[in-house]
């Protein structure tokens, strides 16, 4: 399964957007919203805001746990001034716990570009998830 399709996937399962739905006599505006917010750039930008939301908490929480100093802010300028560097620290950080602030990939090297992966030809089905 392509990460598209398990995306698409959960936003039909979330269903109909309440806002957009709960005023049916509204329909010409509702078209108008639909088109503005469906465009890439949207798209795009919202994604950003997500990243940096991601980002804030995070970094709020480190350092109201004490893992990371609030002058040890600074190492996370370089990343976090891209959009793709924001991107890419923010998949760290949602992958990663507080506790491995200071140990952040895109911290500690050059940030990469985020490239879609491809499922390894492995055998799954040996896997347990839940102990018998």
């Amino acid at each position: 399964m392509h990460l598209d399709e398990i995306i698409e996937w959960i936003d039909r399962a979330f269903g109909e957007e309440q806002l957009l739905s709960q005023n049916p006599g509204l329909s010409e505006e509702i078209d108008a919203l639909r088109e503005v917010v469906g465009e890439d750039g949207y798209q795009r930008y919202l994604r950003d805001q997500v990243n940096r939301q991601i980002i804030r908490d995070y970094l709020t929480n480190a350092v109201v746990l004490g893992v990371i100093t609030e002058s040890g802010l600074a190492t996370f300028s370089s990343p976090i001034a891209s959009e793709e560097g924001r991107a890419t620290l923010a998949l760290y950080m949602l992958m990663s716990a507080v506790e491995d602030a200071a140990d952040l990939p895109p911290v500690s090297g050059d940030v990469e570009a985020l490239k879609p992966l491809e499922p390894a030809a492995v055998d799954r089905s040996h896997i347990k998830l839940v102990p018998p």
